[in-house]
């Protein structure tokens, strides 16, 4: 199947498939969740998404000292981050960005259809200055057709950043999305909570859980 192809390309990072990711997916996918317990429980599957997304960052090692006098052979981060939210959605998961990375530099890209081609279209992005020497989060809840990720990504490619410092961080992606932006993009990581099954017709994605944007920001009809 589609999801398995997905699930094994050696680019796309599954977080580990535990009782309590299922519990917590659980709960967000359920229609009759309540807004505030969508937004707690998300929050929580953000964060360890951000977390497992640092470690595709690379490392240097390094020498510390104890309390106890005693050296110690670790590590730091080689890599200066910054994230990039693709609004409206992606903008969910900036604080679980900033909960880890205190004062990490967050972008902002709008990507809309274009009614005529029915293309996605760049409306409006800003992003950090010295962007082309950062490692991207490109954060994005959910992957459908993977529409305005590519685009997104060609923005951030446009504006120096190299694509294999590209991170897409995302909770739920269609086997089909994640697929063609790798074949677009095969040096990007996609780290990912679930892979879901397909899409519909309206390229929902299935199961799913309706739409991201609305269900934490409380604007459903």
């Amino acid at each position: 199947s589609l999801s398995s192809q997905a699930a094994q390309h050696p680019r796309v990072h599954q977080l580990p498939q535990t009782n309590q990711l299922k519990a917590l997916m659980t709960i967000i996918r359920d229609k009759n969740t309540k807004r505030s317990d969508f937004v707690f429980y998300s929050d929580r599957v953000i964060r360890l998404l951000v977390e497992e997304g640092l470690n595709y960052l690379p490392v240097n090692d390094k020498e510390v000292i104890t309390p106890m006098g005693v050296p110690f052979q670790g590590v730091s981060f080689q890599g200066r981050i910054c994230g990039v939210s693709i609004m409206r959605a992606g903008e969910s998961m900036e604080q679980g960005l900033r909960d880890v990375c205190t004062s990490v530099r967050i972008g902002k890209v709008l990507i809309q259809r274009d009614e005529r081609t029915a293309q996605p279209k760049l409306y409006y992005s800003k992003l950090p200055k010295d962007i082309s020497d950062r490692w991207v989060l490109l954060l994005d809840p959910m992957l459908a057709t993977g529409g305005s990720a590519m685009k997104c990504i060609e923005v951030l490619i446009e504006a120096g950043v190299k694509e294999d410092r590209i991170l897409f961080i995302n909770l739920i992606c269609a086997p089909e999305g994640a697929l063609k932006m790798l074949e677009k993009f095969p040096s990007l990581h996609i780290v990912t909570a679930e892979i879901d099954e397909s899409m519909d017709v309206q390229k929902f994605i299935l199961p799913g859980l309706g739409d991201f944007g609305d269900r934490y920001f409380g604007t459903e009809d």
